[in-house]
């Protein structure tokens, strides 16, 4: 069996390595924070990984941080290079994060002059489809016997795969995935706003929506679900979802686009984050725009 390493054991990292676990792979687990990672060992039938140094002695090292830059840090430069340093030719890497793809092809040349190889993989689907196994995960890879070596792996986390392209071509999607979502829920909030403002009530609102042609993910679960009920509990930060749209942003500026819509969106998110904090939950966000309407 793969031996595997995850790092990273946050909201999402912590039920998809239950899955890889669950899956029957020897997995081992690392986080800078200690105390967590051999809490989530302990409830998943893992070992911890004492160090980065540890962390390299696997077939397949697995990587859910809150960024690219982070990402590289670890993998390259942290612990004065230990993963980099002891890591075998041919380890698989698999970047779950969403990171710039950019960021991802430079760590994938950076790697794979101690020949590592580098997947990016990032997911959709929220805590709810990381905890049951289904998440979706866009795939993009310059080496096609290496994906193949850790297709099982993935499908242990995953009931959606695509293979959309080469490396940093999943972050690429994934970006793109975002905006299309944040941009969504921007503009659910700011017609919940005109009609509370107006005098409608907002669950009947939600209702019609969800029988209607503005029906959404967004408006089906993250609105009727969070924002309704006050609970604001989704498991994804606000600040992850502005860097997501200011990747996507990025991409745009970086291939020449004009993209209104997408700078607009991270415009808007970067002033719910300077309102309310990165840390809340991003189903917050219309509180951020438009608190003096929405108090729950």
């Amino acid at each position: 069996m793969s031996r595997v390493s995850f790092i990273g054991t946050g909201n999402m990292g912590e039920r998809m390595a239950a899955n890889v676990a669950k899956a029957g792979f020897i997995i081992k687990i690392y986080d800078i924070d200690h105390p967590r990672a051999a809490s989530v060992a302990t409830r998943i039938g893992a070992t911890v990984a004492k160090s980065l140094t540890d962390v390299a002695d696997c077939d397949v090292c697995i990587t859910m941080l809150p960024n690219s830059e982070i990402v590289q840090e670890v993998l390259i430069r942290g612990d004065n290079g230990a993963f980099l340093r002891n890591a075998a030719p041919k380890t698989v890497v698999i970047d779950m994060s969403s990171s710039q793809s950019t960021k991802t092809q430079e760590t994938g040349r950076l790697l794979a002059e101690k020949g590592v190889v580098l997947i990016d993989a990032p997911v959709s689907g929220g805590v709810a489809r990381a905890e049951n196994g289904t998440l979706a995960i866009m795939i993009g890879s310059d080496d096609d016997a290496a994906l193949e070596s850790v297709i099982s792996v993935l499908e242990a986390m995953g009931q959606k795969l695509f293979r959309v392209g080469r490396l940093g071509a999943g972050d690429a999607m994934k970006a793109a995935n975002n905006f299309v979502a944040a941009a969504g829920y921007a503009a659910a909030a700011e017609a919940l706003a005109m009609g509370k403002a107006f005098g409608l009530d907002p669950e009947l609102m939600v209702e019609i929506l969800n029988v209607s042609t503005g029906r959404s993910f967004i408006t089906e679960v993250l609105i009727k679900d969070h924002v309704l009920t006050g609970s604001y509990a989704s498991g994804f930060a606000l600040g992850l979802l502005a860097k997501d749209v200011g990747i996507a942003a990025r991409m745009g500026d970086d291939l020449k686009l004009d993209v209104p819509m997408c700078r607009l969106v991270h415009e808007r998110y970067q002033q719910a984050q300077d309102g309310l904090g990165s840390t809340c939950d991003n189903s917050q966000a219309i509180r951020g725009w438009y608190g003096q309407l929405w108090q729950k």
